[in-house]
């Protein structure tokens, strides 16, 4: 079998897209269940339909690449990454699957030395699903299970003078983001949930996203690498790209802004650390 590091990216990045594919067909075949909802220790809900697209994207990771390490948040949220490991959100934006808006995702990265190389985005109920290996491409999921996906290139656009749009979440207003929106000339607010965000700044489709509440590494790694791929880039405080494997925080990530134009960053100063007290990381 020939080594995942020896492997392309984009050829790792197209199987991540089979197995995405294959996990949401589970969380939409749930969805129409009475699920109990459960509330962990870190104020995050879950359900079955968590545990079980976990379950079976786990499974088919060990299947194709047997010894990698996999942190997933479900049930490896505390695994040793290695040089090389992959990072499992099964669904993504629990509160929106619960509530039924749609705006749900299945996120699987592959990071190697503290970046993400090859990633997929899957948003199942809206039938979109974003890959990216050595570059970033768009598809359609579709409804035959046997049936294959066609592939398009995506990229972020160049931002506008005036009337930016800017991506926000439902559920998480807070004053260090609109702070650091408040520096750049935003035309239009969009609402949207879960790693989506990425996806549509990389599609063109909006030109930013901030957030300095807390997220989870699983919540942003595949869809950092989406945008990066597709010409955008999702920074630090400082400027500084984000790295993954950080066991040592819990896989925590600090403050970020996902942008589809570099020439942004310069004007945002996001603050050094999120304010951990008054967020929780969930329904993004």
């Amino acid at each position: 079998m020939m080594r995942l590091e020896d492997q392309n990216a984009d050829d790792v990045a197209l199987k991540l897209a089979q197995i995405a594919v294959e996990a949401g067909r589970v969380l939409r075949r749930m969805e129409c269940e009475a699920l109990e909802k459960h509330i962990k220790d870190d104020g995050t809900p879950t359900t079955a339909a968590d545990l079980a697209a976990e379950l079976l994207i786990i499974r088919r990771l060990n299947e194709d690449w047997p010894g990698v390490p996999i942190v997933a948040e479900e049930t490896a949220s505390t695994a040793a990454p290695n040089s090389e490991f992959f990072l499992v959100d099964p669904l993504d934006g629990t509160g929106d699957y619960i509530n039924g808006t749609g705006e749900y995702s299945v996120n699987i990265a592959l990071v190697r030395n503290h970046r993400p190389v090859a990633a997929v985005v899957s948003a199942p109920a809206l039938g979109s699903i974003w890959i990216a290996g050595n570059g970033a491409l768009v598809g359609a999921i579709p409804e035959d299970a046997d049936g294959d996906i066609t592939w398009r290139k995506v990229g972020a656009r160049v931002a506008p003078e005036q009337g930016l749009i800017a991506l926000v979440s439902r559920r998480h207003g807070d004053d260090a983001t609109e702070a650091c929106l408040s520096t750049l000339s935003i035309g239009t607010r969009r609402m949207t949930s879960s790693a989506l965000k990425f996806c549509l700044i990389a599609s063109g489709e909006a030109d930013v996203y901030v957030r300095c509440g807390p997220t989870m590494e699983w919540d942003t790694a595949a869809g950092d690498h989406i945008l990066s791929r597709a010409g955008g880039c999702v920074i630090g405080p400082g400027g500084s790209s984000l790295t993954y494997g950080h066991e040592d925080r819990g896989y925590l990530n600090g403050p970020f802004a996902a942008l589809g134009d570099i020439a942004l960053a310069p004007r945002l100063a996001l603050p050094v650390a999120c304010d951990t007290a008054k967020h929780v990381a969930f329904g993004r």
